[in-house]
């Protein structure tokens, strides 16, 4: 691939690239927990200044933590098209992910949705739409895409964020949440988030960077969500402390300790009932 300049990121657009690099150095190791050679290749590809991401510290367990949060985002897509092999699914804050890629079935209906600038560059190193995947260039708060991908409807949908909605005020994601369900009822919602402590400790590691973003909204149980409206379930939770993993294995005492055991998990949730 030749060299390309990408265009100037900021703010909670530019973390992606934290995500992506992580993804690029997990890929070439030997025990490499996941194999994304697409992300090895943007990196390469890519003229940014990766050194910014070097100086967010983040010791060994960080980056697991972020590989496996991706690779359990690609299982509840996998068993959510299991259940349902027509689906509509949206991707929200997709940044350079390759998940379509990795999980498509060959009947799925997917929208890879995240900020103009983060699709305009999507588009310049991974290329366009296809015949089932569609690409969305604005905020996941801007009602407007809604429109394009209720036309759907009544084939079931899910609703993917990952890595996202920490950065937002709590009733900023209480507005999408209650939009979706709103608009979709008996849709399905994978989310993460970091428990209100993660929250705090991750800031104060990110003060010392010239990363502009900050996180604002977490969750301490996944009940909560379930309080914000009628018809809000929580299905299933998932941490990193669940199944074992070698290598986090010097720091599984953590399960033992409920502020450190909950510090990131993901959720999953069905939003309303569906018609019918």
């Amino acid at each position: 691939m030749s060299e390309t300049t990408n265009q100037d990121l900021g703010g909670v657009a530019e973390t992606l690239l934290m995500t992506l690099y992580i993804r690029a150095m997990e890929s070439q190791r030997p025990d490499a927990l996941i194999k994304d050679e697409k992300a090895v290749a943007l990196v390469t590809q890519m003229s940014y200044d990766f050194d910014r991401v070097r100086q967010v510290h983040m010791d060994e367990e960080d980056k697991v933590t972020v590989i496996l949060r991706n690779r359990e985002f690609d299982r509840y897509a996998r068993d959510f098209l299991a259940r349902h092999p027509e689906a509509v699914v949206v991707h929200i804050g997709c940044g350079l992910d390759s998940r379509f890629e990795r999980v498509d079935n060959g009947e799925v209906e997917w929208y890879d949705l995240d900020l103009p600038e983060v699709i305009e560059l999507r588009r310049k190193l991974i290329g366009g739409e296809g015949k089932r995947y569609h690409l969305l260039g604005c905020s996941a708060f801007d009602s407007a895409w809604l429109d394009a991908v209720g036309a759907h409807r009544p084939r079931p949908f899910l609703f993917m964020a990952e890595g996202v909605l920490m950065y937002f005020e709590e009733a900023q994601v209480k507005s999408l949440v209650l939009m979706l369900r709103d608009r979709f009822p008996g849709a399905e919602l994978v989310i993460d988030a970091f428990s209100p402590f993660l929250i705090r400790a991750n800031n104060l590691r990110l003060s010392i960077t010239k990363f502009g973003a900050r996180y604002h909204w977490g969750l301490k149980r996944g009940q909560e969500l379930e309080r914000w409206g009628d018809g809000i379930h929580l299905l299933d939770e998932w941490g990193y402390f669940d199944r074992p993993e070698p290598r986090l294995d010097h720091i599984r005492w953590m399960r033992h300790i409920p502020l450190l055991a909950r510090v990131l998990r993901i959720y999953h949730y069905r939003l309303g009932k569906a018609a019918g």
